[in-house]
Order: structure tokens, then sequence, then C-alpha cells
């Protein structure tokens, strides 16, 4: 029984290992991309020396230093193109700018992801 549940984590960690090994040879021959979208009135992404600033609705803009392993692209002031060769630091930065604004269920405004489908609720209907 012993020998089993060894044997188990064995190849558990054999599968964590090769996964992260390969990442890391995809990243640096292709480099791994998120595209994050700001969805909503106002909202909008700029870029001064290196910082990210996001104008997302509040009385101030947000300021978000952005790492040195990161390239950020700006296309249209609402598309914001994130590649870096670390997967999971690149996913880890666009989390961190997505909690900013986290897209809401009844108007769909928010930081979306690329491909991301937002589930609407009905909001209050009227008489």
């Amino acid at each position: 029984m012993d020998l089993k549940s060894d044997e188990r984590n064995l190849r558990r960690l054999h599968g964590l290992y090769r996964t992260l090994i390969n990442n890391m040879i995809i990243g640096v021959s292709e480099q791994f991309q998120l595209t994050l979208i700001l969805k909503g009135v106002g909202y909008r992404a700029s870029i001064q020396k290196d910082e990210l600033i996001l104008s997302l609705g509040y009385s101030h803009p947000v300021k978000i230093e952005i790492p040195k392993d990161i390239s950020v692209e700006i296309l249209q002031n609402t598309n914001i193109n994130l590649k870096s060769c670390n997967k999971e630091l690149l996913g880890l930065f666009a989390s961190n700018i997505r909690a900013w604004r986290c897209p809401e269920p009844y108007k769909g405004k928010g930081i979306l992801y690329k491909d991301e489908k937002i589930i609407r609720k009905v909001g209050k209907s009227g008489k």
C-alpha cells in the first residue's frame, strides 16, 4: 500500500515538472500572450515609462508598475496586450490588473480576458 502511494506521488510530480519545463521551452521559443479588454464608459489605459495607468471610473487613475519580464502594448485605449516568456508571471500580472474592475453580470462592464463570455443576469423588471 505504501509503495502504491509513493508511485502515485512520483507520477504526479513527473507530470508537474514535465509541464513546467514544457512551458519554459514554449515561452522562450514563442512568447505567451494575453489580451485584456476594458469594457465600460470612460475606461481607458495608457503607458508612462514603466507604469500602466488605467482610468476605471475611480476618482483617481490607477497606476500599476510593469514587471521587467512583461511587455505591455495598448491598442485603441481599451485593448491591452501582455507578452512574456514566463507564463506564471504573466497570468499573475493579468489577474492583478483585472482585480481592479472584475466584470459584473448586469451591464457586462469591467476588465475582461479576450475570449471571455460574461453570463448576464436580468435586472429588476419594471411594472
